[in-house]
Formats: C-alpha cells, structure tokens, sequence
C-alpha cells in the first residue's frame, strides 16, 4: 500500500557502466578516463553518470567518484586511470560479473 517495510528499490541494471558522484572534477575525470578505457578496449557502451545522492547510497558507496559495472561497485573513493579501469570491463557482457 504505502511501501512500509519493503526493501530498498532493488538498482537498476539497463546500463552496464555508471559513474557514481556529485559532478565535481574528480567525477568528470574518472568518467572520462572510463569513456578512453571503453574506446581502446573496443566496447559500443554507453555511460550513466548518477549524480542523485539517493540513488548512490542504494550501493553502499560512501566514498566518491565509483565505477559501477554490472551492477556491481567496482571501486570508490578514488580516480584510476584508463590502464587500470580495463580490466574492470572484462566483466562486461557476463552474467555473474566474473572476469571473461
């Protein structure tokens, strides 16, 4: 009736690459280095960047920016570079979020 005692909004998985964060420049450059790791790698995926506050928490993220794959936190609190984000996307494309 009213959603009391239901569970959290179960995270939505349509798009498989999500930047979790405010939009501060650490945000825009984990984003960008992800759009560089996606393009050498070769994957046709587009990226959600998630800037509501309540929508982050449902991932349990504390800290931002966070690379979200597959439903999955991949990494928080910190900015990699696209040599360090590929082998995150090997994930992409599998059903259980292991590394293909």
């Amino acid at each position: 009736m009213f959603g009391f005692g239901r569970k959290k909004e179960t995270i939505e998985k349509d798009c498989a690459v999500k930047i979790l964060g405010s939009g501060c420049a650490k945000c825009e450059e984990l984003e960008a280095e992800t759009r560089k790791a996606l393009a050498e790698s070769g994957l046709p995926v587009e990226i959600e960047h998630v800037h509501d506050f309540k929508r982050i928490a449902q991932y349990g993220v504390m800290q931002t920016p966070a690379l979200v794959i597959n439903g999955k936190v991949a990494f928080s609190g910190k900015v990699l570079k696209k040599e360090e984000i590929k082998p995150y996307l090997q994930t992409l494309g599998t059903s259980d979020g292991s590394i293909a």
